[in-house]
């Protein structure tokens, strides 16, 4: 292997060491000498010279930190709960994060200030609502004050969740005896509506028998009803069996065999 080949495989080899992939969901910064290049360098091949620079990676997608943190309560309770915080950084404020805050941007400024943002909000609240529906309600003010608190430097909160929610033991049953207490008043509730209804229907179905008999007693005049056993001998007298007439000579009894 003569000088040429040697220096050919000095330059490869320095070149290969002295370039950077920038992936998908992820930003460059570039430093030479420990100066900051004000440039965001996005997806794709970087070429730079090892001795003097370098290019460090920050991810711009969408990050998930997981902390288990101790709430206070509006009555002065501590509520144990499970949250997470998804956030990213912008692509064209990573540059500013590095310099501002450094690579350890989660534990330096975002945590705190969940931290801070947290307590604050959930002193507002009483501990049976993080158990209920205001927890959502909770959890947007915590995202909201984040967002406050981290305007103007790169890092967006998209979302915080309260995964779970650990209430101290005496609190847990007074709830649970509450929630089921709440069931058997709304149970019996839907039956005292039911027999209400069942009564309400009895007393119009009495009411419509009531009026039907009124109106066939209004109309069973003494003529009508001379009427009526006329036909009813009519019907008798066409008929083959024998018949037995009880009468006072008003209103007869018929008998028929």
């Amino acid at each position: 292997m003569n000088k040429i080949h040697i220096m050919y495989l000095a330059i490869s080899i320095l070149l290969l060491s002295g370039c950077a992939i920038v992936r998908p969901g992820e930003a460059g910064i570039k430093t030479t000498l420990g100066k900051v290049d004000d440039k965001v360098l996005v997806q794709g091949p970087k070429l730079y010279f090892p001795f003097t620079s370098r290019v460090i990676k920050l991810p711009v997608r969408t990050e998930n930190i997981e902390i288990a943190v101790d709430l206070p309560s509006k009555e002065g309770l501590t509520i144990r709960s499970d949250i997470s915080i998804l956030y990213r950084l912008e692509t064209e404020s990573v540059v500013k994060v590095y310099q501002d805050v450094g690579l350890n941007y989660e534990q330096t400024i975002i945590l705190p200030i969940f931290r801070s943002a947290a307590s604050d909000v959930s002193a507002q609240f009483f501990a049976k609502d993080m158990h209920s529906g205001e927890r959502a309600s909770i959890e947007r003010r915590i995202q909201t004050l984040m967002t406050e608190r981290l305007e103007g430097r790169g890092i967006i909160i998209e979302s915080v969740l309260m995964k779970s929610i650990k209430l101290p033991d005496g609190l847990s049953r007074a709830i649970e005896d509450k929630l089921e207490a709440e069931q058997r008043a709304q149970q019996m509730q839907f039956i005292l509506d039911r027999e209400r209804q069942e009564a309400q229907r009895k007393k119009v179905e009495a009411e419509g028998v009531r009026d039907a008999q009124m109106i066939i007693t209004e109309g069973l005049n003494p003529m009508i009803i001379q009427f009526m056993s006329i036909e009813a001998f009519e019907k008798l007298a066409e008929s083959d069996n024998t018949k037995v007439i009880i009468t006072d000579g008003k209103s007869p009894f018929l008998i028929e065999q």
